[in-house]
């Protein structure tokens, strides 16, 4: 029973010892021990602050990310707006030059068409106007073979004709 029953003098050297033991780790031992654990602490504490700031800075540019995306997306829009009513505009340009140039070409034709008409009713005039002359003087000929008739004729033409 001298285990559960400790002397006297065992408990006091044993407190010494552990006095001494306590002692030693003061002076040599727990300032560096409590330091390593403050600065393990600072540090674990620096790591989370870092770690909420990367987080903070992540949503951050998220959300910038997020805008910059939507402006592009808007400036994508309104440049195919933009492409979209150029063309449009070309097409319609195209269009009404294709007109007028048509217009011209038909107005051109048109007046080439009654210049022709013209020109060839005067051809179709002179051919007959020849034709007549050659007819009248083919008639005049088989009519004036005679001398007598072609100076009762002068005679009659002459009387009609008024003298002033």
């Amino acid at each position: 029973m001298s285990l559960i029953n400790p002397g006297f003098g065992l408990v006091i050297w044993m407190t010494i010892a552990l006095l001494v033991v306590l002692f030693v780790l003061k002076k040599y031992a727990w300032k560096p021990i409590m330091e390593s654990l403050k600065e393990r602490e600072e540090g674990i504490d620096k790591s989370l602050r870092a770690a909420e700031e990367a987080h903070e800075e992540m949503k951050n540019l998220k959300i910038d990310n997020e805008k910059l995306l939507k402006e592009a997306k808007e400036e994508r829009d309104a440049i195919l707006r933009e492409g979209r009513k150029i063309k449009d505009k070309m097409i319609e340009d195209a269009k009404l030059k294709a007109n007028e140039e048509a217009s011209n070409i038909v107005e051109s034709a048109k007046d080439r068409i009654e210049h022709e008409k013209k020109a060839a009713i005067v051809e179709i005039k002179n051919v007959i106007a020849d034709q007549a002359i050659t007819i009248a003087e083919k008639i005049l000929r088989e009519e004036f073979k005679d001398k007598a008739k072609q100076k009762d004729y002068i005679n009659t033409l002459l009387k009609e004709t008024n003298l002033n």
